[in-house]
């Protein structure tokens, strides 16, 4: 995102639905006031929280970031003039030109697509984030780091985990305890940990933590590296390609299917109105 929106600024505000800024208080017209001629200086992202801080041209530091609740469909798309709207089309940022690296032109307007309408946007303060790592805006200081983060520490985690008491696949969706693990990548995770979905976090060792850690690394950065999970043409990356993330998963959504490291069936059970997927021999319950 960075790549494609730091430095430039926002020009002019379309808003086709209203109901993605019903974060933002003071409604869709203070919203299109404050946030035209902003620009963009940064993009950072903690969970399904994405923000660009802004500042204005004679402003020296920024202390307000457009903030982006993702939800469980919304997305920022950079895109043409000239491409059609998408289907879903929520708000629309026209920005400055800019060049590309190659000397193109950028991609001329920001687009939040947004199918279910669950996330949305607000212009927001930032504050001194309380897990250390610099800003974050107020509405987003309760989302825990995630295991990407410089500032993750594998120990204060731990800690935390072994507290909750609960299931480790539960502590591992839990935004408030690590975030950027969803239902998926939380099941590609344990696989690779070999640690059952159930395990309680009380019994977790240090040394188990270790490895679950580096397991949701691994499969985050292999994520990225793919361009995300795309099971239909809805989910796409900011500039409209399909993530291929997918196609190299070894639990999640393979029911029925040998296991690629023992070769038992992949399991599936009812997981908080979702699914778990797991190897029964690989991560047995102990």
């Amino acid at each position: 995102m960075a790549n494609w929106v730091v430095g430039r600024t926002i020009e002019h505000v379309t808003v086709n639905d209203e109901r993605s800024l019903r974060r933002h208080v003071a409604g869709p017209q203070d919203f299109i006031n404050r946030v035209t001629g902003l620009t963009v200086t940064d993009a950072q992202r903690r969970g399904k929280f994405l923000w660009l801080p802004v500042t204005e041209s004679h402003e020296t530091d920024a202390n307000r970031a457009l903030l982006v609740h993702l939800g469980m469909s919304g997305q920022l798309l950079v895109a043409s003039d000239g491409q059609p709207a998408p289907r879903h089309e929520r708000l629309r940022f026209d920005l400055s030109p800019a060049p590309s690296d190659t000397g193109e032109q950028l991609p001329e307007q920001l687009r939040f697509v947004d199918q279910r309408i669950f996330g949305g946007m607000l212009l927001d303060p930032l504050v001194p984030s309380p897990q250390g790592g610099g800003s974050v805006p107020e509405h987003a200081a309760h989302i825990a780091l995630d295991p990407l983060d410089p500032m993750f520490d594998t120990a204060v985690f731990h800690a935390a985990l072994r507290r909750k008491k609960t299931g480790i696949k539960r502590a591992l969706l839990d935004q408030g305890l690590i975030s950027g693990i969803g239902n998926i990548y939380a099941d590609e995770a344990l696989w690779a940990a070999q640690l059952h979905w159930a395990a309680p976090t009380e019994t977790m060792t240090a040394a188990k933590t270790q490895r679950l850690i580096e397991a949701c690394q691994a499969v985050m950065r292999r994520a990225l590296d793919a361009g995300g999970t795309s099971f239909d043409s809805l989910y796409v990356n900011v500039n409209g390609e399909s993530g291929y993330f997918a196609r190299s998963l070894n639990a999640y959504g393979r029911a029925g299917k040998p296991c690629d490291r023992c070769g038992a069936p992949i399991e599936r059970v009812k997981f908080m109105n979702r699914s778990s997927y797991f190897c029964p021999v690989c991560q047995r319950k102990r």
